[in-house]
């Protein structure tokens, strides 16, 4: 889940419409909402969060000092103007890129990935047993071939693959993959994509890769 901060309500919901249809979930806030909701949400919340971009509001340079009491995340600053002065402040502040807009939520993404990467010294994709999964989009290869999943599936494997060794209850996945605030979709829809996802895996690798516990969660195990 991305969260976008700006004072302008026409740019945040621009943005997370455009994460929609990158099959991205998001949410935009003010700059006093996000900084009430950042410093008491609970930290399930906060692990769903994949990156924080900020754009126009009076505290853009105390925002990522206090998303970092809180979250290891990446922060994208965004410029509409050209200036060397507010850039470097923003780095000196915590941000971990600076861009201009406007920019594409594909670039977006691609810088969010390659921060993640030197933080982990990741490559795009992860190798866990005899699954590669892929963190740009594309479809997993399992046992040596591609497997195609819808993009439901295919987030949450990510999102498992990202958390290996850590169980995942259901509300972890749900935040995750459909964002924080969304009222429409009812959480137990996460217990259909995973038993989707688990059965095409054990087709696949010939055993279930993901231990499931009552009241405790989801583990990838291989």
């Amino acid at each position: 889940m991305f969260i976008i901060v700006d004072e302008r309500e026409l740019v945040t919901s621009g943005y997370t419409c455009r994460f929609g249809k990158e099959g991205i979930s998001s949410a935009g806030f003010c700059s006093g909402q996000f900084m009430d909701w950042v410093g008491t949400a609970v930290e399930a919340d906060m692990l769903a969060v994949e990156a924080f971009l900020i754009g126009e509001c009076p505290e853009r340079e105390e925002l990522p000092k206090l998303i970092r009491k809180r979250s290891q995340a990446p922060v994208i600053a965004m410029n509409e103007t050209p200036s060397l002065e507010q850039t470097l402040g923003l780095f000196t502040a915590g941000a971990d890129d600076v861009v201009r807009k406007p920019i594409h939520v594909r670039e977006i993404l691609a810088r969010v990935y390659a921060i993640r990467r030197r933080a982990a010294s990741r490559r795009d994709y992860a190798v866990v047993g005899l699954m590669q999964v892929f963190f740009d989009g594309r479809d997993p290869i399992v046992n040596g071939e591609t497997l195609s999943l819808p993009r439901r599936e295919r987030r949450i494997l990510e999102y498992f693959v990202i958390n290996k060794g850590r169980r995942l209850t259901k509300s972890h996945i749900f935040n995750a993959v459909y964002g924080l605030f969304d009222e429409v979709v009812e959480e137990n829809v996460v217990e259909s994509h995973v038993s989707k996802l688990r059965k095409k895996l054990r087709a696949r690798l010939g055993y279930d890769p993901i231990d499931s516990q009552r009241f405790l969660g989801y583990l990838l195990v291989s």
